[in-house]
């Protein structure tokens, strides 16, 4: 996600990088709201469709590598024009669907909500459970805040040349992920 937010910022601002990353704070919501409230149909949702929704969010992840590739980057915004959020909405269903079908965010988010869990004792109260989802998505907000932020703050100094290498750079480890998703799912199913 780090790398769609990066090049959202560098193409089209702050509030395009910002807006790429509500997706995955919402996407980040549900998971951290799916182990922390113990939603059991949630739970066996990911459970029942774990390689489902692998194979899912690998292609979606070959499908914008190979859209970076493949597409002349631009800076839509220039850096002297300021967008509105609300010119940028379109992106948060897409980023929030990579994120609650990626795999690492999925385990990730168990293990930590498991580790918390045998830390203190488990959440005990769903008071405690909500200051655990807010806590999550406030610390996924601020990151994404301050990524979008530096991105747009340097993103003047970026010649054609850079924009065209860091699309490319973007391009390569999202196919590079997405593919390494699909060869995963392929060699558990076809041996």
């Amino acid at each position: 996600m780090n790398v769609l937010v990066i090049q959202r910022a560098v193409s089209k601002g702050f509030w395009g990088g910002l807006a790429a990353g509500l997706g995955a704070v919402l996407g980040d919501g549900v998971l951290a709201a799916a182990g922390a409230f113990s939603i059991a149909a949630i739970s066996d949702v990911i459970l029942a469709y774990g390689d489902t929704i692998q194979l899912i969010g690998g292609v979606l992840l070959v499908a914008f590598g190979l859209a970076l590739l493949v597409t002349k980057p631009v800076m839509t915004t220039p850096p002297h024009e300021r967008s509105h959020i609300l010119d940028h909405m379109g992106i948060i269903p897409q980023t929030f669907i990579l994120t609650v079908t990626n795999p690492g965010a999925v385990l990730g988010m168990a293990a930590m909500i498991g580790g918390l869990g045998s830390l203190i004792g488990g959440l005990n109260t769903n008071l405690e459970a909500l200051i655990l989802v807010a806590a999550v998505m406030g610390g996924s907000l601020l990151w994404w805040l301050g990524l979008s932020e530096l991105i747009a703050t340097i993103r003047h100094r970026l010649t054609d040349n850079r924009l065209k290498l860091i699309n490319r750079v973007a391009g390569i480890v999202l196919f590079g992920f997405g593919l390494g998703l699909i060869l995963e799912f392929g060699l558990r199913y076809f041996r």
